[in-house]
């Protein structure tokens, strides 16, 4: 059964406070587990202000309903977070 893992780096100059922070990526996820139904977690730079990793996991018992799946998902990440989105990469398992 294919994993993939979508490794999204992101830089937020807007964001002023930890609690800032947590905001911009509570509502990230909140929009991607809705619309995608993936599973999200910070992976690191739990402790900087305005910089952050996120990872986002996709799994499916077809390899390419995943990869258009995490496909759709990276695409979906670059217009809700535009410049704040620095790099991305997908790995499959």
């Amino acid at each position: 059964m294919p994993i993939g893992l979508l490794t999204l780096e992101l830089f937020l100059p807007d964001a002023h406070s930890l609690k800032d922070k947590r905001q911009i990526l509570r509502s990230l996820k909140d929009r991607l587990r809705g619309q995608f139904n993936v599973a999200l977690a910070e992976l690191e730079h739990q402790d900087l202000w305005q910089r952050s990793v996120v990872g986002i996991v996709g799994i499916s018992s077809d390899k390419d309903h995943l990869r258009e799946s995490l496909q759709a998902v990276m695409e979906a990440s670059e217009n809700l977070l535009g410049r704040d989105l620095i790099s991305q990469e997908i790995e499959y398992y």
